[in-house]
């Protein structure tokens, strides 16, 4: 029986998409009935805070929210996520809608919550205490007869990250690392494949400290649970995010070459490519060990493609600073990166010093590293046509191409390029693996035709 009505917004990281996606399932499985936002009485904000320009869309999209419910008889908001951890039962003051606050290791309990807060119109709750150990939940995955979930699932393995990079909010609004159990990681996996899926990624805030923190439990290790996760029967694809190049291991490198269902893409995040940067954001490598790393996986196979995340401004760099990190980009030839102009973030240790950096040259700093980034994603593409690889169906495009005898489908290779099909209409379905050859290079995607 439907108990109400709720339509949740997502903003940030990969973490935060799934866990939206996982509250959806939960509340559907109490009653509850996913709305579009202005029929919704329960609005879920999901929300992060690693950068200031997140946390400002959010206190907009209160506003917006009140708005647009306005005709639903008792509508509330639920704020979740980083900013709700960072700003708690501030929010009860700003924001009289918001009924509930849940930070990361509260989400667990937030299906029950929002139904208590559905029944009880009264009641205002604040869920942001930091939990000892990996707050388990039920994975509220489909039942028979229920609709599979989608091919490429996500599975986190431990929340919060011990790092303390001096730029970083993370340790403050996620918490201190806590690795999950093992088994509960693989019972989850093997659920999901059952479901459908054809693709797993591992995630985590720092992902391959897994099982470091002192709250893990047992001797798994982040390279042997990557081993027992690529040997799940029907498991076509394995990956992993984020991880710290500090804590990338030989032993998971030499996996590139290993396991043939763990694909040839990682994220390694740079942040800078100036030593004396690096040192000042406390990453705890310096360029000599990242491009060590780089070596090792390149040695492991050759194909691998590396993209990263990097930090324009940040406090005390200066342009030669900047020019290293141009060459540490153009060296090591990133099929992708994410770039960001430096924010302060409360609490952390950058946002302390004084020589913060004008804005006037940040911005056309930024400019330049995107510009170059955008040369080398387009070799990288570029260079694709012509290759034989497999692409796993995700769904139909937007864009159809308006012939009735076909239909267009988007999916993903094992490098992680998005890839567009024209298949003969009826004969696509999320979960098919099809094999192609890449026929062109547009902006951000490539064009595959089906090899028969």
């Amino acid at each position: 029986m439907a108990q109400g009505t709720f339509h949740i917004i997502t903003f940030g990281c990969q973490m935060n998409v799934n866990d939206s996606f996982w509250l959806t399932r939960s509340l559907q499985r109490r009653g509850f009935v996913e709305s579009p936002l202005e029929q919704a009485e329960i609005v879920i904000l999901n929300t992060c805070s690693v950068r200031d320009k997140p946390e400002q869309k959010v206190y907009a999209a209160l506003g917006r929210i009140k708005y647009e419910t306005r005709r639903v008889p008792g509508s509330f908001a639920v704020v979740a996520g980083c900013v709700a951890q960072q700003i708690g039962a501030g929010f009860f003051e700003r924001f009289p809608q918001v009924r509930l606050v849940v930070g990361g290791d509260g989400l667990a309990m937030a299906p029950d919550t929002i139904e208590r807060l559905h029944a009880d119109p009264k009641l205002r709750l604040n869920l942001t205490d930091f939990s000892e150990v990996y707050p388990e939940r039920d994975p509220a995955l489909p039942e028979h007869g229920e609709s599979p979930i989608p091919p490429v699932a996500y599975v986190n393995i431990m929340q919060g990250c011990d790092n303390f990079c001096t730029y970083c909010i993370v340790p403050f609004t996620r918490g201190r690392q806590k690795s999950r159990q093992a088994d509960a990681i693989l019972d989850e996996c093997r659920a999901l494949i059952d479901s459908g899926a054809k693709e797993i990624t591992l995630l985590g805030q720092n992902v391959n400290a897994y099982g470091l923190d002192k709250h893990a439990t047992g001797d798994v290790s982040f390279g042997q649970l990557l081993r027992r996760a690529a040997e799940l029967p029907g498991l076509e694809r394995l990956r992993f995010v984020t991880p710290h190049p500090k804590d990338l291991s030989a032993d998971v490198i030499a996996m590139f070459g290993e396991l043939p269902n763990l694909c040839p893409r990682l994220h390694l995040p740079l942040q800078a490519g100036s030593d004396r940067v690096l040192a000042r954001m406390n990453r705890k490598y310096d360029m000599a060990r990242y491009r060590e790393l780089v070596e090792g996986l390149r040695a492991a196979r050759p194909d691998i493609a590396l993209s990263t995340d990097l930090i324009v401004g940040f406090p005390g760099e200066t342009e030669e600073d900047f020019q290293e990190t141009l060459a540490a980009v153009r060296d090591v030839g990133f099929m992708s990166s994410f770039s960001f102009c430096y924010s302060d973030r409360p609490g952390t240790a950058a946002s302390r010093p004084t020589d913060k950096g004008e804005p006037a040259e940040k911005l056309p700093r930024l400019e330049r590293l995107q510009a170059l980034q955008e040369e080398l994603s387009a070799a990288w593409l570029h260079g694709r046509v012509g290759c034989k690889t497999e692409v796993l169906l995700e769904g139909t495009s937007r864009k159809q191409d308006g012939d009735a005898e076909n239909e267009s489908w988007q999916g993903r290779d094992p490098w992680g390029d998005a890839v567009n099909v024209s298949l003969p209409s009826g004969t696509g379905a999320p979960g098919l693996i099809l094999p192609v050859t890449i026929v062109t290079a547009k902006k951000h995607s490539l064009v595959g035709e089906v090899r028969h």
